[in-house]
């Protein structure tokens, strides 16, 4: 049985990019059945370059990854969802749709390293410290028996998570 993840930030350009390979990446690497995916609700249609930058740096795959739109997963033929993180303070005030399923939600915010002051080597370093602290808050999930967890000790866990 897979665990499907969702990520949301509003534009879909860069932590919700970051929570997704990095979710890809480290369930493979511990042999989870977990698969991640992100969108945004006001998608921008194009990744931030420093996102993909410190994911190649630390040789996490982004084939695939694309900034896009929430709506592709609300739909009845989109994969079931159950879990759906937020990661930034626009996404988690904003009315999410329906997810079929109703899946566990979660807010983990994470300050937007595209607001990084300075030049090229200060966004780089937010963006680096933004992927260290979402893939912080990644292994804890990772670590947990999402298989056999109930929907309420899930919610529990995940909270858990949004405060460490």
């Amino acid at each position: 049985m897979t665990i499907n993840v969702l990520i949301l930030c509003t534009h879909n350009s860069a932590r919700s990019v970051l929570g997704e390979a990095m979710l890809n990446h480290l369930a493979g690497k511990l042999g989870r059945p977990v698969q991640g995916f992100s969108a945004g609700s006001t998608p921008k249609g194009q990744i931030n370059p420093f996102a993909l930058e410190v994911l190649a740096a630390a040789n996490i795959d982004t084939q695939g990854v694309r900034s896009k739109s929430w709506d592709e997963f609300a739909n009845a033929d989109s994969p079931a969802m159950d879990i759906v993180i937020t990661v930034c303070d626009s996404a988690a005030a904003e009315t999410c749709p329906y997810w079929p399923g109703a899946p566990v939600k979660a807010h983990w915010g994470f300050p937007d390293p595209s607001n990084a002051t300075g030049g090229d080597e200060a966004k780089r370093t937010a963006f680096e410290i933004t992927r260290q602290a979402i893939g912080y808050k990644l292994l804890q999930l990772l670590a947990l028996p999402l298989e056999s967890m109930t929907q309420s000790a899930m919610q529990s866990a995940l909270n858990d998570i949004s405060r460490s």
